[in-house]
């Protein structure tokens, strides 16, 4: 097991990863909090973003498949629900779908992702395939980003509803509860890590998966940028604002 001295200096070490490289530095998402984009534009970047959310309890149940222990199982399996829903709850990708509603794009073009840029595509799936073919210690070290989400989840709405007279508190339900959930995840998923990576090789490649995860996340404003902002190049087949079905 590490020592407490390099826990501490593994977590700073993290810590330091997504100050660096955490989407909230991209020009794509301080334009989006900022007011600068218009409708056509935070249609793309929903549309395109629901690939990412769709993928996420697929993410889970794969790691899921590689722990043995069941109580940590069970633990992990709760952010399966958190986005898939139960009976008591719709689920995140849900609510990701009454923004993408709230924002004029058609439900079933959304969950098709025929609209979604290419490299979106590729992303989420060298995420999806990253859990499944690397170490599980790697693999719930690459979630380790929620670590940043609060700040850029209160930055998105607040900054959304103000700078956005099509955007409503119901535009914008799906953040609320993250709020809560991804700091219950990562209290887990930061201790897992402390806990096992307990060799210089196991920090090294968790700071790695780390930065794989920070590098999906920007990898998707990168292209959403590049298409929808400067230099506005759409990839054949993808979203255009003019051709998109009204909801």
């Amino acid at each position: 097991m590490a020592t407490d001295q390099s826990s501490e200096t593994l977590e700073m070490r993290l810590r330091a990863i997504g100050s660096r490289r955490y989407h909230d530095q991209h020009p794509f998402h301080k334009d989006l909090h900022a007011g600068n984009l218009n409708k056509q534009q935070i249609q793309a970047w929903a549309l395109n973003r629901y690939c990412y959310q769709a993928v996420i309890p697929k993410k889970d149940a794969a790691i899921m498949a590689r722990i043995d222990d069941p109580m940590l199982r069970t633990i992990w399996r709760q952010r399966v629900i958190d986005h898939d829903g139960d009976g008591s709850n719709s689920g995140g990708i849900n609510r990701w779908l009454k923004l993408t509603d709230s924002l004029g794009l058609d439900r079933d073009y959304v969950i098709s992702q025929e609209g979604a840029l290419p490299a979106t595509q590729f992303a989420v799936s060298a995420y999806l395939n990253f859990v499944t073919d690397n170490s599980l210690l790697e693999a719930i070290a690459s979630s380790l980003t929620e670590m940043f989400s609060p700040r850029i989840i209160a930055e998105r709405v607040s900054g959304m509803l103000a700078n956005y007279d099509f955007v409503t508190e119901e535009t914008m339900a799906y953040f609320k509860p993250r709020l809560s959930q991804a700091p219950r995840d990562v209290d887990f998923a930061l201790a897992y890590v402390l806990e096992h990576a307990d060799s210089i090789e196991k920090q090294d490649k968790v700071a790695a998966a780390l930065t794989f995860k920070c590098n999906v996340l920007w990898s998707q404003l990168d292209a959403l940028y590049g298409a929808y902002i400067e230099p506005g190049m759409i990839p054949p087949g993808c979203f255009t604002p003019t051709l998109t079905k009204p909801a």
